[in-house]
């Protein structure tokens, strides 16, 4: 009975095996000092390497068909001279058709983020000195498969992991005088096994790896704002926006530590809400070999890491999303804000990154987007509030937070609330371009 069960069972397994479709596209490349020259060191056969930190290859057509319906993707970083917690991405870059190389900068590639994830604190002569993240991307499947968008770019996948080797060369065995940071494996798994393939049939990069703060690119203290306009040519329905977003700063009261809630509009209406972190980081300790400030000696408890951690390092980062059932074909805006953020010091950042996907009667793939910076302060006040954008203002319209129109000026960039009472207001406002969002501010 037993021996059967056992035939059975390796019978099960090797059926899932063989319904499961690999695609290894990066194996064991080596990553160097992400600070240094791009070094000159042989580059593995079939990819480019776009810098010291980030590598690519492209997909090929037999690749692309063979991709089924539910798919995960496989990151694995193993350890070298580099000790510390890094930040690593994955991109999808769509690049022009048969344009034979390209640069990180090339304005003529768009580019997705389809995974982040956080390096743990490894020393390379310690067990595991390897760390494996994985991702569902099923929504891919609709690329991947998308004749129309291949006909008009070439799709490439980089791994990317920006590592420095300075701490490592004096604390890790075996790294003086290295530059050599880490290692990087990426590989593809499909299957059609209870699965359905997706069916968008275009795709909107909105925003790709974008720092925000408010100290030399959003707002000030208080207001940290990111806007990004885009066209859509036709309606779309089942429009789903995916969202990729860490904290960073590592200085006293940096944004790492500190957690704080995020909101996400589309023309003004509230799609998603979230704090960063929110877990315990006790299963990722284990591949954190080298020692270090975030995990200590000892296991903390669940409320301990809750309180404080934003991200774990040796973990992935989520992928959040947001469905919209339907969006009219036109100009909208999606706006990002953390209302608490502070960047201590002027220091720290938050990487953000969406894009959108969705079903439209037309073909609308990759478009050009805008973003732009607006500056709203101060908020609260007493007085004044002033738009600060390099796109010039038009108009300026408050209302009550029940909706009733209070006053406005057109062509200013600064508008008066010293004869309001203290309360919530919004703030309408219209730039020269045609961008309309609303804004909260508090009269003191």
């Amino acid at each position: 009975m037993y021996k059967r069960l056992f035939f059975i069972s390796i019978f099960i397994v090797n059926t899932v095996l063989s319904q499961t479709t690999m695609t290894n596209v990066i194996s064991d490349a080596v990553y160097y000092d992400g600070y240094a020259a791009t070094v000159s060191n042989p580059v593995p056969n079939g990819l480019i390497r776009l810098n010291n930190a980030r590598y690519a290859r492209k997909l090929t057509d037999a690749e692309l068909d063979s991709f089924k319906a539910k798919i995960a993707m496989r990151v694995t970083i193993g350890a070298l001279c580099d000790n510390y917690d890094r930040l690593g991405e994955v991109f999808l870059a769509m690049v022009p058709k048969n344009q034979s190389a390209y640069t990180l900068n090339d304005p003529n590639v768009k580019r997705i983020e389809i995974g982040r994830y956080i390096t743990p604190f490894m020393n390379k002569n310690r067990t595991p000195s390897e760390v494996p993240y994985t991702y569902d991307i099923s929504n891919l499947y609709s690329v991947f498969h998308d004749t129309g968008l291949r006909s008009a770019y070439d799709l490439y996948v980089e791994l990317d992991v920006f590592g420095v080797p300075y701490a490592a060369q004096s604390q890790v065995a075996g790294c003086a005088g290295r530059i050599d940071v880490f290692s990087g494996t990426l590989t593809f798994f499909s299957t059609d096994t209870e699965a359905t393939p997706t069916d968008f049939n275009n795709l909107v990069p909105l925003l790709s790896y974008n720092k925000l703060n408010n100290y030399n690119s959003t707002d000030v203290t208080g207001e940290t704002v990111r806007l990004v306009t885009f066209n859509i040519p036709a309606p779309v329905t089942d429009a789903r926006f995916f969202v990729i977003s860490t904290p960073h700063g590592a200085n006293a009261g940096g944004e790492e530590y500190i957690r704080r809630q995020n909101y996400t509009y589309i023309d003004d209406v509230q799609a998603l809400t979230y704090t960063p972190g929110g877990i315990s980081c006790e299963p990722f300790r284990v591949y954190n070999t080298q020692g270090n400030g975030i995990y200590g000696a000892a296991p903390k408890t669940f409320d301990n890491w809750t309180s404080w951690n934003n991200w774990c390092p040796g973990n992935s980062v989520p992928i959040r999303s947001f469905t919209l059932a339907n969006m009219t074909a036109g100009n909208h805006t999606l706006k990002h804000t953390i209302p608490a953020a502070v960047f201590n010091q002027q220091q720290g950042e938050v990487y953000l990154s969406v894009y959108m996907q969705g079903k439209s009667n037309a073909s609308l793939h990759v478009k050009d987007v805008k973003t732009i910076d607006i500056n709203i302060y101060p908020n609260p006040t007493s007085d004044f509030v002033n738009i600060a954008s390099k796109e010039e203002v038009s108009s300026i319209t408050i209302f009550s937070i029940d909706g009733r129109k209070l006053t406005g000026n057109s062509g200013k960039n600064k508008i008066d609330f010293s004869a309001y009472n203290p309360g919530v207001y919004l703030l309408n406002i219209v730039l020269k371009d045609g961008t309309s969002f609303k804004h909260k501010i508090i009269k003191k």
